[in-house]
C-alpha cells in the first residue's frame, strides 16, 4: 500500500508544529479591540492561589472622537461562570452599568490606578476562594479602542512543601495518571511482541501495525505526562509539548487507519486494498492532519484565543467526518461476507466472520460515542476539581477498544482468526438464511 503523502509533506506539517507550540503561560496581544470584555484564560485555584499580572505597550484611542476615556471604566477582573451570568443579569436590569462595579467579581487591576503616562502596569493578586476562575478585561467605554500586550502566569502554592503547582486544581493529577496508562500500553506492547513471536507462523502485516499503533500510543502518553509535569513544576513545557503533538498526530492517523485496514479486512482476509478503500484512506489521513492542526491552535491560543471558536467547530466537524467515514470499510466487508456465503459454501467460516465484523463495527461506534460525547459531557458536569476524571475515562475506553482489537484480531495457529468447526456447518448455513441484510 503507497504512502498517499511523501516526506518533505510530514516535514512541513512538522514545522509548523513546532512553530505553533508555545509555553503554558499565557501571553496574548490585544490589537484595536473594541469588545466590552475580553476573556483571557481559566484557571481552577485551591484556597492558596495566585494571579501574576503583566501588561505592557497600553494604548487606547476614541475613533468616533467622543469623551475622554474613564480609567476606573477599563481593568482586569477574575470571575467564575456561575457569577457571570449573574452580572450579566445586573447589566440586563441596569442594577450596574460596567462589570467591574460589579460586587460578584473580584477586581484585579483598574487602569485609574496606572502611574501618569504609563503605558505598562504588573500586579499580583491573591486569590483565596476555591473555584475555578475566568480572566477577564473589561472596557466599559463605548467605541474606545484598545491595545496592549497581556501576560498572565496562573498557579497554586503549597503552603506545606512550599511548591508552586501551575496546573488547574482538577488537573494536577494528570501527569501521575499519564505516566500510569504509559506503564500499561509498555506490558501492552511487550505482551502483543511475545504473542507474535509465539504464534509467528500466523503473523500478518497488519499485527505488525497493530503494534506500531500501541507503541506510538505509548510515546504520546508519555510526551503528555512529561509535558504536564514540567507545566506543573514551572509553567512552562520545555518542548515536550512539541513532541506530544508530533506524536499524536502520529497516533491519531495510525490509528484511523488501522480502523479502516481491519474493515477492509487487509492482509489477513486479502493481500490488497480496493480502490473505494484507498479512497477512504485519502480522505481520513488528510482530515487527521487538519485536525491535529486545530488541536494545535485550540490547546496554545488557550480557550478565548483569537478565532478559537472557529477551529474548535472545525476540529468537531472534521473529527465527526473521520468518525463516519471509517465505519463503510467494515460495512463493505460484511456485506461482501454475506455474498461470499452463497457461493463458497463454508458457512461457519462465514458466519463466524460475519460475527467478528459486527462485532467489531459496534465496538468502533461505541468507541466513537463514548470518546466523543460522553466524555465530553463529563468534562461539562463534572465540578473543575475533579476534571481528571474526563481523561481517566476517555484514557480507559481507549485502552478498552486496543484490548478489544488485539484479542480479537490477534494470530492464531490454525488460522489467522476463526475457528472451523465442521459439525457446526450446516447450522451455520441455516443461520445465515435466517439473518437479515446488514445495514447501517
Amino acid at each position: 500500500m503507497a504512502a498517499p503523502y511523501n516526506s518533505s509533506f510530514f516535514f512541513f506539517v512538522f514545522v509548523l508544529l513546532i512553530a505553533t507550540a508555545v509555553a503554558e503561560i499565557r501571553s496574548t496581544q490585544i490589537r484595536s479591540d473594541s469588545r466590552s470584555t475580553i476573556p483571557f484564560d481559566e484557571f481552577g485555584y485551591t484556597h492558596f492561589g495566585r494571579l501574576n499580572l503583566t501588561v505592557t505597550d497600553i494604548s487606547f484611542s476614541n475613533p468616533k472622537s467622543g469623551p475622554e476615556p474613564v480609567l476606573s471604566e477599563l481593568g482586569f477582573f477574575l470571575v467564575t461562570r456561575e457569577a457571570w451570568q449573574h452580572v450579566l443579569e445586573q447589566l440586563q436590569d441596569g442594577d450596574i452599568r460596567c462589570t467591574l462595579h460589579s460586587d460578584l467579581v473580584k477586581r484585579v487591576f483598574t487602569f485609574d490606578q496606572l502611574q501618569s503616562s504609563a503605558r505598562q502596569f504588573t500586579t499580583s493578586f491573591s486569590v483565596s476562594d476555591a473555584n475555578q476562575f475566568t480572566l477577564v478585561f473589561a472596557n466599559c467605554m463605548p467605541n474606545l479602542v484598545i491595545s496592549m500586550n497581556v501576560h498572565s502566569v496562573m498557579y497554586n502554592f503549597n503552603p506545606k512543601g512550599g511548591q508552586l503547582d501551575f496546573l488547574s486544581a482538577g488537573k494536577t493529577a494528570l501527569p501521575a495518571i499519564y505516566y500510569l496508562f504509559f506503564v500499561v500500553y509498555v506490558l501492552m506492547g511487550s505482551f502483543w511482541v511475545f504473542a507474535l513471536y509465539k504464534k509467528r507462523l500466523s503473523v500478518y502485516g497488519i499485527h505488525f501495525f497493530m503494534l506500531a499503533v500501541v507503541i506510538l500510543k505509548a510515546l504520546n502518553l508519555l510526551c503528555e505526562a512529561e509535558d504536564k509535569s514540567y507545566i506543573k513544576k514551572t509553567g512552562t513545557a520545555h518542548g515536550w509539548d512539541v513532541l506530544f503533538y508530533i506524536f499524536s498526530f502520529l497516533k491519531g492517523i495510525t490509528l484511523f487507519t488501522l480502523i479502516v485496514l481491519i474493515g477492509t479486512g487487509w492482509s489477513f482476509l486479502k493481500p490488497y486494498l480496493q480502490d473505494k478503500e484507498k479512497k477512504v484512506l485519502m480522505i481520513v489521513i488528510p482530515l487527521q492532519v487538519v485536525a491535529n492542526l486545530a488541536q494545535v491552535v485550540i490547546d496554545e491560543t488557550g480557550p478565548f484565543g483569537e478565532n478559537s471558536y472557529t477551529w474548535k467547530q472545525v476540529f468537531l466537524l472534521v473529527d465527526i467526518v473521520c468518525c463516519c467515514a471509517v465505519l463503510f470499510p467494515i460495512v463493505w466487508s460484511i456485506k461482501n461476507l454475506r455474498e461470499a456465503a452463497k457461493t463458497d459454501g463454508k458457512a461457519a467460516v462465514n458466519l463466524m466472520k460475519l460475527t467478528l465484523f459486527r462485532q467489531y463495527y459496534v465496538i468502533v461506534i461505541c468507541y466513537i460515542y463514548f470518546t466523543r460525547v460522553v466524555v465530553y459531557a463529563l468534562e461539562t458536569i463534572t465540578s473543575y476539581r475533579y476534571q481528571w476524571t474526563s481523561v481517566v475515562a476517555a484514557e480507559a475506553a481507549t485502552l478498552a477498544f486496543y484490548a478489544f482489537t488485539g484479542y480479537n484480531f490477534r494470530p492464531k495457529v490454525h488460522n489467522p482468526y476463526f475457528a472451523i468447526d465442521d459439525e457446526e456447518e450446516e447450522a451455520a448455513s441455516e443461520a445465515l438464511k435466517l439473518e437479515d441484510e446488514f445495514e447501517l
